[in-house]
């Protein structure tokens, strides 16, 4: 079975396209027209150790908001489709991330339910990366989560100075969900029989 997706979001604020394959380890460096972003999805593609292509375009002109959120709501209905019916996936996953002064703690389950808990928004970070938040990165995983159906939680052990934060949280990201997207049986991982 093919574990691959394609999909293409279009609004009046962005023009964006998400192939992503679970099986592969195979990518494209993002093209977003945001230089921070395109670094954060190749490090989520590399660490979650799967295929991913994103081309998009965004309203950068007014701010990188639309673009970030819609490109982890493109890449959430991606997952959701190359998942299928998400049986025999490993279907939990966590990972710490330590950047320099930095520790990331991520803990996610692709259970189909969307949940998202966002320690970072309730501390003190320090400035932007290229124009990019905590905040933006915090609507990105937010995108995410609602439409691939991820209950994610993130919690920032340490680190205050934007760029590590943000990179060490998605690359505990990716390294969580590249253990929990894995098929290690034939059964279906809920005792409910589906997800």
């Amino acid at each position: 079975m093919s574990r691959t997706a394609t999909v293409t979001r279009t609004t009046s604020e962005t023009d964006i396209t998400v192939t992503l394959d679970l099986d592969t380890t195979s990518y494209e460096h993002p093209q977003t027209g945001h230089g921070f972003l395109d670094h954060m999805l190749d490090a989520l593609a590399r660490h979650a150790r799967i295929g991913l292509t994103v081309r998009a375009a965004g309203d950068l002109h007014i701010e990188p908001h639309h673009l970030i959120e819609d490109t982890g709501i493109t890449l959430g209905q991606a997952l959701r489709q190359a998942l299928g019916d998400r049986k025999g996936i490993e279907r939990y996953g966590s990972a710490f991330v330590p950047m320099d002064e930095t520790l990331a703690h991520v803990v996610l389950d692709l259970s189909g339910r969307a949940h998202l808990a966002f320690e970072p928004e309730t501390l003190n970070v320090w400035g932007d990366a290229g124009g990019m938040t905590h905040y933006h990165l915090r609507e990105f995983l937010r995108g995410l989560c609602n439409h691939a159906g991820i209950t994610l939680h993130v919690r920032l052990l340490a680190g205050r100075e934007a760029h590590h934060v943000i990179e060490a949280i998605v690359k505990a990201v990716a390294r969580a969900l590249r253990d929990a997207v894995q098929v290690t049986s034939q059964t279906m991982p809920s005792t409910k029989g589906s997800l």
